[in-house]
């Protein structure tokens, strides 16, 4: 893609890409493929058979001897002085290798490009052709074309690097693989005014050009720059020369946000089913077709299926979401807080290392105010308990209240914090990240609590592990809570009320609280407070109103004025809902009013029985006084029975027996 000035007469230096050595050169037109076998067009018959792989070289020895130590070794060592034959099972490079390498013993012309390189350079360091044997040998001469050509093009320098793929360890040994790495971070970091612009955005599959070949194709240098114009050449790449790319790139001090780009990119190009939005469900035990779309990728994988050839596919992708995880930069908004959650899903789905995940957990934390529904919604591939691992969605919230509460402490942030906070109370539109949390928090636990595994203690703990300040509105909070009552119906009553204790009456909307005044599954208890709270609240918006006003307006104008302007300037919703609310509260009061009454009335008759039960109980005082009027009555009864003549009599003696208790009173008194 890039293409130094002086790339082409390097190029032209070196010969244009063809060099040959003509020293002890063998007098021949070239190879000659028949079948799986390579013949020298020669009039010298071959004596020496060379296989590599399932191809055959009819050779001549003195070619080879005169530049490869390794042959030398091999013939001159062994024990058997006809040696004809040789196989080379681990040569790096494979036939293609060997075939330029034996043209170059036999003193042909040999085409380097950046496809061949690396494997000719690693496959001349097997056979020894070194500077001992013949000066300007196949290692100097390709080692002179790594340095001088392919680091100078940023093309070539990814061509050779993907190519390192199958060369290892030799690429590895012989630092092929790290100065290509050095290379394309060094351009990738280097301010693009000087160096001609030759972005292809091909896929891997396309064969790169020669070296020389850019410049004809390269734009002018005055022609704009994206800033990702790196990543698609660069996702291209196997995911241990992506992370040695990446750290190579960090280092020379790259921009977090591009370097996080650059990531996403990777995982969506390698990882398409597993970090793109359009995820598949955690019980689909298939293989995506979307994820052939691009012919270096991974197969998408989900943990569970029965046909055990994807084993190693599995431990691919694994591998590439624990070295993502590794590489993603420390700073808070470098990535985006959904590639962090589907990235940490699909470090759940293939079981990465718990130390990774707790790390991307953590990261998740930081900012999960930014997080999604949709995206918190991560399936619990344990498959023991909930559909969704609200445990985990748990610990997140646990990272976020601590990286809160770090952020707080700190002077800076907090004096930032309380900036924004400012703002946001005046711009009316911005919530502080607790109250977007919690307006998740409550969207997720409406969701999930249509699990009928799902354990009430759970949901309570989800609920409260925010602070009461996050909540300005508990509408979010009500509606999870009469989810979760409608999906477990077999609740009893101290388990409800104990639910509905995460939930504020106080701060119910109207909607809300002529919701749950008219719903059948909340306690009874539980609706009388919201009904109360909502007087209460009726009853302060209309004294915050009256206080308001002027006092002199307010001592001519009666109070139906005030609640009449009052409710002109409410939603007709909010109206209506106040004149429900207000009718089952007056409701209420009759009903209370006339259970008042009920109970002074049993209050004031238990009152009674009890005194006349006293009365009953106490033994009664015996006196003369008493025994007189007994005896008195009864001889008035027998007087008036036996004659009905002496009454004057009669009378004489009540007289005479009435009057000394009369004396006695007067005495008393």
């Amino acid at each position: 893609m890039w293409e130094s000035e002086t790339e082409s007469v390097r190029g032209r230096e070196f010969g244009n890409g063809f060099f040959s050595s003509t020293k002890h050169g063998f007098n021949t037109d070239g190879f000659q493929l028949k079948g799986q076998s390579w013949y020298v067009a020669t009039d010298i018959p071959n004596d020496l058979l060379i296989q590599v792989g399932d191809i055959n070289f009819h050779l001549h020895k003195y070619p080879l001897l005169s530049r490869s130590g390794k042959m030398n070794r091999l013939i001159y060592d062994s024990k058997d002085p006809d040696l004809k034959r040789i196989v080379f099972e681990d040569l790096p490079g494979g036939s293609e290798a060997f075939e330029l390498a034996a043209k170059f013993c036999y003193g042909l012309a040999v085409d380097l490009t950046a496809g061949n390189i690396s494997g000719l350079r690693c496959a001349a360091e097997y056979l020894e052709m070194t500077e001992d044997l013949e000066e300007g040998n196949l290692v100097f001469k390709t080692e002179a074309f790594l340095s001088y050509v392919v680091l100078s093009s940023w093309r070539d320098s990814i061509v050779v690097l993907k190519s390192c793929e199958k060369l290892s360890p030799w690429a590895e040994n012989l630092q092929i693989a790290r100065r290509c790495s050095e290379s394309i971070a060094w351009k990738a970091c280097a301010n693009p005014k000087g160096i001609k612009w030759a972005y292809t955005g091909k896929p891997s599959n396309v064969s790169s050009p020669k070296w020389n070949d850019l410049k004809d194709s390269s734009p002018s240098r005055s022609q704009h720059v994206p800033p990702d114009w790196w990543f698609e050449d660069v996702s291209i790449l196997r995911i241990d020369h992506f992370v040695r790319v990446i750290t190579a790139i960090k280092v020379k001090g790259m921009r977090f946000e591009l370097i996080g780009a650059a990531i996403m990119h990777y995982a969506a190009k390698w990882l398409p089913c597993l970090i793109q939005d359009g995820e598949l469900q955690a019980d689909e035990m298939s293989i995506s077709s979307h994820s052939n779309s691009w012919k270096g990728g991974f197969h998408m994988i989900i943990p569970g299926t029965k046909d055990d050839n994807l084993s190693i596919q599995a431990k691919d992708q694994r591998t590439i979401v624990e070295s993502l995880i590794s590489i993603v930069p420390p700073q808070k908004d470098s990535v985006s807080c959904g590639f962090l959650l589907r990235l940490l899903r699909a470090a759940n789905m293939l079981k990465v290392a718990p130390a990774l995940v707790t790390e991307l957990e953590k990261r998740v934390g930081m900012q999960l105010e930014q997080a999604t529904l949709a995206d918190l919604l991560i399936p619990n591939y344990n498959k023991s308990e909930t559909s969704y691992d609200v445990d985990l969605v748990q610990r997140l919230l646990e990272h976020f209240l601590v990286q809160e509460q770090t952020d707080s402490s700190s002077p800076s942030r907090r004096s930032f914090s309380d900036k924004q906070m400012y703002e946001g109370t005046h711009r009316g539109n911005n919530l502080n990240p607790k109250s977007r949390v919690a307006r998740l928090v409550d969207s997720y636990l409406t969701e999930v609590s249509r699990d009928r595994n799902l354990l009430m203690t759970k949901f309570q703990v989800l609920a409260e592990a925010l602070p009461e300040s996050a909540r300005t509105c508990d509408d979010g909070l009500y509606r999870a809570i009469d989810s979760y009552l409608k999906a477990h119906p077999t609740l009893s009553e101290h388990e409800r009320k104990r639910l509905c204790r995460v939930m504020d009456c106080q701060k119910l909307s109207v909607d809300a609280c002529t919701h749950a005044a008219q719903n059948e599954r909340l306690p009874l208890r539980v609706v009388v407070q919201v009904l109360f709270s909502e007087q209460v609240k009726i009853s302060n918006t209309l004294a915050n109103a009256i206080t308001l006003k002027d006092p002199a307006e307010t001592r001519y104008q009666p109070l139906i004025t005030n609640r009449k302007t009052l409710l002109e300037g409410t939603p007709q919703s909010f109206q209506e809902g106040w004149v429900t609310a207000k009718k089952d509260i007056n409701t209420l009061k009759f009903e209370l009013d006339g259970v008042k009454s009920k109970h002074v009335e049993l209050q004031k008759e238990m009152e009674n029985l009890q005194r006349q039960f006293e009365k009953m109980s106490k033994p009664k005082p015996t006196s003369a006084w008493s025994s007189g009027w007994k005896k008195l009555g009864k001889l008035t009864k027998m007087t008036t029975v036996e004659n009905h003549d002496i009454g004057p009599q009669i009378s004489t003696t009540i007289e005479h027996v009435r009057k000394p208790p009369r004396r006695w009173r007067n005495s008393i008194s």
